[in-house]
């Protein structure tokens, strides 16, 4: 049976898993499909699109069916699956980070979740502000989840050492991401915006 992009992708993935994306090469990818360099250029002509293709892949299934009829039930649903979509595989928000992908997962996911903003009445340009307020929150907090305890140590210092009250304030939340993410995403689901709003659908 032939090698295929989906192969070459499953296989990009299961490495990324194993030695992290700093050390993900194409020539990682080769070997452990077996096949030679080039064969992995054919399916992904360069280290960046290969990333693409990836973070499309991690993405399949976000926008899928059942999703719930009520707009705000909707968009709350489609932030926890990206989220955990992310969240799924070894730097999978630093993955997502860096590429811009415009493949058929993830214009889905993007198409489904300016969708439920419109269904709420948001205005387009309002409903398309919000879905890439909405992933990009979800992206940076997913690489700061990921490189947790390193990440957030320097804040929790700063915090505890008494020149910053108001961050200290609030430093016993700072570690836990699932009531961040919550409430940032009721933030930018419910907020008020500018972008001006139409009767709810």
């Amino acid at each position: 049976m032939g090698l295929d992009r989906t192969a070459v992708v499953t296989a990009a993935l299961e490495l990324l898993d194993d030695v992290g994306l700093d050390r993900l090469t194409m020539r990682g990818v080769g070997a452990r499909l077996g096949v030679q360099l080039n064969t992995v250029y054919w399916h992904a002509s360069s280290k960046p699109r290969l990333l693409e293709l990836m973070a499309d892949a991690m993405l399949e299934g976000c926008a899928d069916a059942p999703l719930p009829e009520a707009w705000d039930e909707r968009a709350h649903t489609l932030a926890r699956r990206y989220r955990a979509a992310l969240l799924a595989r070894r730097d999978g928000a630093r993955l997502v980070a860096g590429t811009h992908v415009a493949e058929e997962h993830a214009l889905r996911f993007a198409d489904a979740l300016t969708g439920a903003f419109l269904a709420g009445g948001r205005a387009p340009a309002e409903a398309a502000w919000r879905t890439w307020a909405l992933v990009y929150f979800t992206v940076g907090l997913g690489q700061e989840e990921q490189a947790a305890p390193l990440g957030v140590e320097p804040l929790l210092r700063a915090a505890a050492g008494g020149r910053f009250p108001s961050l200290a304030a609030g430093a016993d939340r700072i570690t836990d991401f699932e009531e961040r993410f919550r409430h940032g995403v009721e933030l930018m689901v419910q907020g008020r915006g500018s972008g001006g709003r139409r009767r709810p659908r």
